[in-house]
């Protein structure tokens, strides 16, 4: 059971937006890492993809994805894809101020084994459209992940994502 979580670093987008949200120079001193999102997107429509990606890689992930699109249930796997898709977020056209909210935790980020991550998430609008859901993925590669970046839109003013080691004693 961890018992030390810790702040590594934090990100807030300024004004006028960011292409990506990263984290570089992840020390290898924790056990597992946990990243508490807060997101917004200026894309065109109600919702967009919230896509992470470690060391730069494109290539090497595997996701399953459940969740409720808009109403519906939807679930899908997907191998061979260039990043993780771990939730949706808001985008332009979805009620006014209204961040996305979740998690994402990657259990022993420094093995030399492949890495695991799971999120959890919800795209806010104030109407009946939600989208919810959870992701669990797979990155292939035997590296240590040192660094991650989130990207699929242009994230908004004030959306922040904040990364967390977690130590076992």
């Amino acid at each position: 059971m961890a018992d030390t979580f810790k702040k590594i670093a934090s990100v807030t987008v300024g004004a006028g937006g960011a292409a990506s949200m990263a984290f570089t120079s992840i020390p290898a001193i924790y056990t597992d890492l946990v990243i508490k999102i807060s997101a917004r997107s200026t894309t065109g429509g109600a919702f967009t993809n919230l896509l992470i990606a470690f060391n730069g890689s494109s290539a090497d992930y595997t996701l399953r994805w459940l969740g409720d699109a808009g109403g519906s249930v939807v679930s899908y796997t997907q191998a061979a894809f260039g990043s993780n898709h771990l939730f949706y977020i808001p985008a332009s056209t979805a009620t006014a101020n209204t961040f996305g909210n979740g998690e994402v935790y990657i259990p022993n980020y420094t093995s030399a084994n492949f890495k695991s991550v799971s999120a959890d998430g919800a795209n806010e609008n104030n109407t009946s459209t939600i989208y919810q859901g959870m992701s669990a993925g797979l990155w292939s590669q035997t590296a240590a992940i040192t660094s991650l970046t989130f990207t699929g839109s242009t994230f908004a003013q004030y959306s922040t994502a904040t990364l967390y080691g977690i130590s076992k004693s």
